[in-house]
């Protein structure tokens, strides 16, 4: 596991400006060291400017407890060392804050002029002293020799802490910004995986729409028919034996046609195993379901093909055979369309038949089917129901319209229904075949 930017943030519980304990702790053992060190050598820069050597000390010591500060004040830190560096005191203290202010978030051209302020101080302090150095010892050496010493020391105590601070300042600065890129990309995956959620969570809902559609569409319109001619079996058994025979046995075909779709629609629950087995519960998922409710919607029993609109004249003669006063009329020539297109308008003629089943029983109906040029109409109107004829007493969910126009409106057409002035109903849909 690795942790976030944020999370290392909040791990952090240092004091002051410190973000980390063992960083105060450095800070203090260097400011320590760096002290002594001045502090020895404020002695012989007491003795060699007339001071007291207490005056020289408590100098020193001073100057090189600076280093405490070298995180939040870097430019002061090297400010004191090259003022101290005259006075030949301040190694360790020259060195550090020079690291310091190159890893520090300092803009460049402020590193590059204090770091050369304090080569040049080093070169002209080391310049100076040895060649007091020599000409006190009386020592006669080559003229290359006091620039060749004072070049490479100067060198030596810049070049390497500036070096090393310049990259581990870039280095911070890297594992920085890959750190916040790894939150971001953290926040992005954390919204992605919402955003899936919820396209997952709209999706299982149209698939349950979807399949409470198809199944209302297959099962509906047979099972209304069977109520209605069940009830006409009733009411002719005894006066018209042989009517009652032939409503009894479009009964039968009905029963069979509407177990035979369910089987088909919910026998996707049984594939790949037959269920549950071993203890095992197989999980089907949704969308299978819906593919398989759509398939079985959209067949017939007998041709194994969807419904097409050549099969109104058959679907409206079902209605007739019920007891329904319907009249056809076609206009335009009939030709073949898109598979979708001719199976949502045969699914809304017979959901509206359904509906005038349900609610209008009695009632002349009047179904209008139009082929135009890039387009496809149809119209289900049914005048005022009878008070002659009894309801079959079909429920009613309330599904079969809303349906109807969510079918409609995923071809790109236009859905309308209502009551007539007259106190009927109609059912009217467009659906574009192009």
């Amino acid at each position: 596991m690795t942790a976030t930017g944020e999370e290392l943030v909040a791990a952090r519980g240092g004091p002051w400006w410190w973000d980390r304990r063992r960083g105060a702790v450095l800070d203090v053992g260097l400011a320590v060291a760096s002290a002594v060190e001045c502090g020895w050598e404020g002695v012989p820069f007491a003795r060699e400017t007339g001071i007291p050597a207490s005056v020289g000390v408590v100098f020193g010591l001073l100057a090189g407890s600076v280093l405490l500060v070298r995180r939040k004040w870097p430019i002061a830190v090297v400010l004191v060392g090259v003022a101290v560096t005259p006075a030949a005191m301040g190694f360790l203290l020259g060195i550090v804050g020079l690291y310091s202010l190159a890893a520090s978030e300092v803009p460049r051209r402020i590193i590059g002029s204090l770091a050369g302020m304090q080569l040049v101080g080093v070169l002209v302090v080391m310049s100076v002293r040895l060649r007091q150095d020599l000409a006190t010892e009386d020592v006669d050496v080559g003229d290359w020799l006091v620039p060749f010493a004072s070049i490479t020391t100067a060198l030596g105590m810049t070049a390497p802490p500036l070096l090393l601070g310049l990259y581990v300042g870039a280095r911070r600065r890297l594992m920085e910004s890959l750190r916040e890129r790894a939150d971001s990309l953290e926040r992005e995956l954390q919204l992605l995986a919402e955003r899936a959620e919820e396209r997952a969570e709209w999706a299982r809902g149209e698939e349950r729409t979807r399949i409470a559609r198809e199944m209302h569409d297959v099962v509906a319109h047979r099972v209304s028919l069977m109520v209605v001619h069940a009830a006409a079996l009733q009411a002719v058994a005894r006066k018209d034996p042989e009517k009652a025979v032939r409503n009894a046995a479009l009964v039968g075909d009905m029963g069979r046609q509407a177990l035979t779709e369910l089987r088909e629609m919910l026998g996707v629950l049984r594939s790949g195993g037959g269920g549950e087995r071993r203890g095992e519960r197989v999980s089907v998922p949704l969308a299978a379901v819906g593919v398989a409710a759509a398939a079985a919607a959209s067949r017939v029993v007998e041709e194994g093909e969807g419904p097409c609109l050549s099969e109104i004249e058959e679907l409206v003669g079902q209605s007739a055979a019920a007891g329904m006063v319907v009249d056809l009329s076609v206009v335009g020539e009939a030709r073949s369309c898109a598979r979708e297109v001719e199976s949502t308008a045969y699914r809304v003629v017979q959901e509206a038949l359904t509906n005038v089943h349900k609610h209008a029983a009695g009632a002349r109906t009047y179904v209008r089917l139009a082929y135009r040029v890039s387009e496809i109409a149809m119209q289900v109107e049914n005048e005022p129901p009878s008070g002659a004829v009894s309801s079959a007493g079909l429920p009613s969910g309330g599904n079969g319209l809303v349906g109807m126009r969510e079918r409609v409106s995923a071809l790109g057409g236009v859905f309308v229904s209502g009551p007539t002035d007259a106190g009927g109903f109609r059912v009217s849909a467009v659906i574009p075949v192009s």
